[in-house]
């Protein structure tokens, strides 16, 4: 039989980090845009290099307990102040991407939540105490307090 810290398991917040970045995002890139178009359709880059100023990098990731950590990345070369082209991972469409962050958890099959005979038999067995507990003694059938205000 499993043990509680087995079945029981802290939550865990999911983590998302960096631009979200989609398909239809990149399909509106178009070589020969400006640095402002560039960052009106992608938002903010997430790193800039001053050793690399004619490249922007969108990265992002996400972290959910019980699944495989995703993390997609875009980078963006200019000439100057133009868009030359782009390298982008295999990006989800913006309906993709929603679905995914609203997927319901999926946990184990619930184990049963009736004991058995044979199961509570086996556990009064396990947890028997080894000597019989005291009895306490019986309490007076009427009891006398002082009173809470003194009579003056």
């Amino acid at each position: 039989m499993p043990s509680v810290t087995s079945l029981v398991t802290p939550y865990k917040v999911d983590i998302v980090q960096g631009n979200v970045v989609t398909r239809e995002q990149v399909q509106a890139l178009k070589p020969g845009m400006a640095r402002d178009q560039v960052r009106n359709v992608l938002g903010s880059p997430l790193l800039t290099s001053v050793f690399h100023a004619d490249r922007w990098d969108y990265v992002f990731t996400f972290r959910r307990q019980g699944q495989e950590p995703q993390q997609r990345r875009v980078a963006v070369f200019f000439k100057g102040d133009v868009m030359e082209r782009f390298e982008a991972d295999e990006l989800p469409s913006e309906n993709e991407f929603v679905a995914s962050l609203d997927v319901k958890r999926r946990f184990a099959e619930v184990p049963p939540l009736q004991a058995t005979e044979e199961q509570l038999k086996a556990f009064e067995a396990r947890n028997k105490p080894a000597a019989p507990l005291p009895t306490p003694p019986s309490a007076p059938a009427t009891t006398q307090f002082p009173p809470l205000e003194s009579s003056r």
